[in-house]
């Protein structure tokens, strides 16, 4: 008897303790809440632990534009799919049809040149001029045909806006991938009676620029590139600072599988050869689009480059929050589902991800998306999708330990390096963030010990500064755990 009453309180004080937490927790969501910020804002919020039960929430089954925080769930599905040592490859070959013609075919390799991942952006080069000069005469001329239809030639979501598109960070998506397809765009802003005097790009490349850029007096970066994907010309506005001998913005490389093919070119030429015509598989590609009877080239490959594994690239994806790499994760994720070149890899990827999830026991109908990035505002997912994939990735996936690395520490890397800071949470959170205009959310893990969660915040709309929201949030985290 004596020991049933020692269960009995025992249990009494574990339930009382944890009613307590609870409410403590529901207090600081309500706190979080009365931000004034937050008056006209919606706000989703949602916390599981790891056996999926939910501790705390507002708004969990809401869905709500995401922004970056849909990386987690574009780099969860690229590890499920593909798995951690998957690698790209471009591949040189030569046509059987046609000994003087070298190909340089694509398969979405986003790593190709980047500047990141401790790469050397133009090492390939030389090491690609070595083994093209085996396999072709110099005497002859030659031609260069670069296979970038792997994806497509759509490029970009079609939900993106027009602000985004022709800046790096909004950089089209195909086959060929070549620094980061980024360029640099310098200006002299010295003088104030004109616009910014263009002075260079870097790498240099063939780009028609309108300007309508004007000077401020802030200090602050408002510059913006438009244009579409595949087209030369480019259109600035917005404002950079004035009284800078050198500033620069950045932009997307246009066409990045015909710029390879160029680059390339120049390497041959300079030792030696002579080169008759450069182009990609962009016409052929559309004048096959609806035909019956599609002609591929006959390959004899000599050389293949292969990426950094995918461990990698996911990790950078979620700690620098890179769009591109995303971009080019859901497509591959995309030709996992469906190989014809003809078919949207974007869609494709999209379908796979939905069906991924859907098959892992997981309720996708919250789930809306229009890219891999997070970046078309018309995405849409729920606190409680989020909580549900993380938890799923942590207890059940065999890839655990690679999907919580590829995520910033708060306090310490990544977008979140300043994020709790100094604060008991300070490394002891690991989770992405997300920002578009009037979004705010953070999607991640709270790991300290026994003590396991996974947790979403998400707001839209919210007015004042973002700044006082991510310092709320910051507090809102700090009742939770």
């Amino acid at each position: 008897m004596k020991n049933l009453k020692i269960h009995y309180l025992l249990l009494f004080f574990v339930l009382a303790q944890y009613t307590l937490s609870a409410q403590t927790k529901q207090q600081g969501i309500q706190q979080f809440l009365n931000n004034k910020g937050l008056k006209h804002a919606s706000v989703g919020i949602c916390v599981k632990d790891f056996s999926g039960k939910q501790t705390a929430s507002h708004n969990a089954d809401k869905s709500f534009t995401p922004a970056s925080i849909l990386k987690v769930v574009t780099t969860a599905t690229a590890l499920e799919v593909l798995g951690p040592d998957y690698r790209y490859k471009t591949t040189l070959a030569k046509d059987n049809n046609d000994g003087k013609r070298l190909l340089i075919h694509g398969y979405g390799d986003p790593t190709l040149g980047t500047e990141h991942l401790d790469n050397i952006p133009n090492m390939f080069l030389s090491q690609w001029t070595d083994k093209i000069m085996e396999n072709f005469d110099s005497i002859a001329g030659m031609d260069i045909t670069v296979i970038d239809d792997y994806f497509g030639y759509d490029g970009i979501s079609d939900r993106w806006i027009y602000q985004d598109i022709g800046n790096y960070y909004g950089a089209a998506t195909y086959g060929i991938s070549i620094f980061d397809n980024t360029y640099k765009l310098y200006f002299n802003t010295v003088r104030r009676d004109t616009c910014p005097v263009i002075l260079k790009t870097e790498p240099e490349m063939d780009i028609e620029f309108h300007n309508r850029m004007q000077l401020n007096t802030g200090g602050g970066d408002n510059g913006y590139i438009h244009g579409a994907p595949l087209s030369n010309k480019r259109l600035l506005t917005g404002d950079i600072p004035g009284g800078k001998a050198s500033f620069s913005i950045k932009g997307d490389i246009p066409n990045p599988g015909l710029y390879l093919g160029q680059l390339v070119g120049r390497q041959l030429q300079e030792n030696g050869y002579i080169l008759v015509k450069i182009g990609n598989t962009y016409d052929r590609y559309i004048g096959q689009m609806y035909s019956n009877d599609r002609k591929y080239y006959d390959e004899k490959v000599f050389h293949t480059h292969i990426s950094f594994p995918l461990r990698d690239i996911i990790k950078d994806t979620n700690v620098r929050s890179n769009n591109h790499y995303a971009e080019h994760l859901i497509r591959t994720a995309g030709r996992a589902k469906n190989s014809d070149i003809y078919y949207p890899a974007l869609d494709a990827g999209i379908e796979k991800t939905k069906e991924l999830w859907k098959s892992r026991g997981l309720e996708t109908d919250a789930l809306m998306m229009y890219d891999g990035s997070g970046l078309s505002p018309a995405n849409a997912v729920s606190p409680a999708f989020m909580c549900d994939l993380l938890v799923y990735m942590q207890t059940k996936s065999k890839y655990a330990e690679d999907f919580f690395e590829s995520l910033p520490k708060a306090g310490k890397d990544g977008t979140v390096k300043n994020r709790l800071k100094g604060t008991r949470l300070a490394g002891k959170i690991a989770m992405k963030s997300g920002s578009i205009n009037g979004v705010q959310c953070f999607s991640g893990y709270y790991i300290d010990g026994e003590k396991k969660y996974a947790f979403t915040v998400m707001v839209n709309k919210f007015t004042g500064s973002r700044s006082e929201i991510v310092r709320a949030i910051d507090a809102l985290l700090l009742s939770l755990f």
